[in-house]
């Protein structure tokens, strides 16, 4: 028995096959939207009129080319991609292929997992958007367009506006210590440019890079980018192995040390004063210059962070990336590098080349913003909502068999799970339960640690924070067989 495709007059196949088209018209009709459940396989067959088993057959082939996806004891779901027209895939006519292709693929394993559209997206280190005092921002906007009429008819220096840079060279040296003018510093677009414009002025191919293990994980690709070979260090709750530091810098001689040793992501560790003194000794003797790549610094839970590797430095081997994209504003995507002449001059004509200079408007409004007596009330409200979320992720995961060292600060925990889960297949299931997570092995400079995986608590609210971590736990623990699931109606 055949079928017409709607609207053709064209046959259009079997039984299945008019299932699957019935599925794609109600999708593209919005009957089923993006993520929605299908009816079940019971109610599709008596709408169509077809046994079960075709329903079944049809619901499954969808599922193979991505259409919708199946989640375990809950049903078939509509997926995140588009659906194709009704009987496309049934015509002969092959699908048009472009004939230009990349020379060259960059990879970044992150994006790869952000670009998942899921509803609990533990996999994003940011604020949640409602604990940012948006009203107040949305206002401070137009009173810059009043202040500056002009911001939008001329471009920033590449170093970026000296306003700016003349009041944070100020801010740095008042809060930190650090001394430095306002030459020394560039404005970048976000500090993942800045690690980007480090790898492409100050290594070259073939060039020896020490960097943290764990670390994250958009580093690694940007580094591997530029073909140089990497020197992985580990980093525990106590800090680094400097015996072990020394060895490679005598031995290898790294051209620089790439480090978030301030609640660092994905572990939340941080590198004690002692440990900084001392890295800045090394990279003197042996001339490797440090990164030092700061995003966390003002989101501390108790006591306040040691200083920054720059405040130690005083013959210009550390560098300085200290990012405002998280706490601030994260639509402004600001950040400030830090460097001393010599480094700084390659850092900057890289910039040039790059986008010649971060947009004015968004520095403008963060210089008003960010000094204002409001943002740092916000600063402090904020640090409390944050501990709050962690210590309430940590309850829930309290019994799991999951281990991990509580941080004093950033958005993450970084979480050893039990051998009898393997993350690979726990993400996959995750995902189609529209939960996501971080892998620990895209974390590692050398892949292996396949039994850890990053948590955000920041991102999402309680409530979906909760429902996120019910699925992640109720998936490992049919893995693991036996997990108790812990109560969620703590308070």
């Amino acid at each position: 028995m055949s079928y017409l495709e709607p609207g053709s007059g064209r046959p259009r196949g079997t039984l299945h096959q008019s299932v699957y088209d019935e599925v794609i018209l109600g999708i593209q009709s919005g009957e089923w939207k993006r993520y929605e459940k299908l009816p079940s396989v019971r109610a599709m067959a008596e709408r169509m009129q077809v046994n079960r088993l075709t329903v079944h057959k049809a619901y499954q082939r969808l599922a193979e080319e991505g259409i919708v996806q199946a989640r375990y004891k809950s049903g078939y779901y509509v997926s995140s991609e588009p659906a194709p027209r009704p009987g496309s895939r049934f015509l002969d006519d092959p699908p048009w292929e472009y004939q230009a292709k990349p020379v060259r693929a960059p990879r970044s394993r992150l994006f790869e997992i952000h670009r998942k559209k899921v509803a609990y997206k533990m996999s994003e280190a940011l604020i949640d958007p409602a604990l940012l005092p948006n009203a107040f921002l949305s206002g401070h906007v137009k009173e810059v367009f009043d202040l500056h009429p002009k911001v939008l008819s001329t471009y920033s220096s590449v170093s970026g506006d000296e306003e700016l840079r003349e009041e944070m060279s100020r801010y740095f040296t008042e809060k930190y210590g650090l001394s430095l003018s306002a030459d020394e510093l560039l404005v970048t677009t976000g500090s993942q440019q800045a690690i980007d414009l480090i790898s492409r002025s100050l290594v070259q191919a073939g060039d020896r890079v020490l960097i943290e293990r764990p670390t994250y994980s958009p580093a690694i690709d940007v580094f591997l980018r530029q073909n140089v070979r990497l020197l992985p260090v580990e980093i525990t709750p106590e800090g680094y192995d400097l015996d072990r530091i020394e060895y490679l810098m005598r031995t290898e001689k790294p051209q620089l040390f790439y480090m978030n040793p301030t609640f660092q992501n994905p572990t939340g560790y941080t590198v004690p004063a002692s440990q900084r003194k001392q890295l800045l000794e090394l990279a003197e003797r042996y001339k490797c210059i440090l990164v030092e790549d700061d995003v966390y610094r003002d989101i501390y839970f108790e006591d306040p962070p040691p200083p920054p590797l720059f405040y130690y430095d005083t013959e210009g081997y550390a560098i300085y990336i200290c990012s405002f994209s998280k706490f601030v504003a994260p639509g402004l995507r600001i950040s400030l590098l830090a460097a001393r002449p010599a480094l700084m001059d390659s850092i900057i004509a890289v910039k040039a080349l790059a986008d010649n200079g971060t947009p004015l408007l968004t520095q403008k409004i963060f210089q008003h913003y960010f000094f204002s007596a409001r943002l740092q009330e916000h600063v402090a409200k904020l640090r409390i909502a944050l501990e709050l979320r962690k210590a309430r992720m940590e309850r829930i995961l309290a019994g799991t068999g999951f281990r991990w060292a509580s941080p004093g600060g950033g958005l993450n925990l970084w979480i050893n799970l039990p051998e009898e889960v393997p993350v690979d297949l726990l993400l996959e299931r995750c995902l189609e339960q529209s939960v996501a997570f971080v892998p620990g092995e895209i974390c590692d400079p050398l892949g292996e640690m396949k039994s850890w995986i990053r948590l955000s608590y920041s991102y999402i609210s309680e409530a979906e924070m909760e429902e996120g971590l019910r699925r992640l736990i109720a998936i490992a623990e049919e893995m693991k067989g036996g997990i108790t699931f812990p109560r969620t109606d703590l308070n």
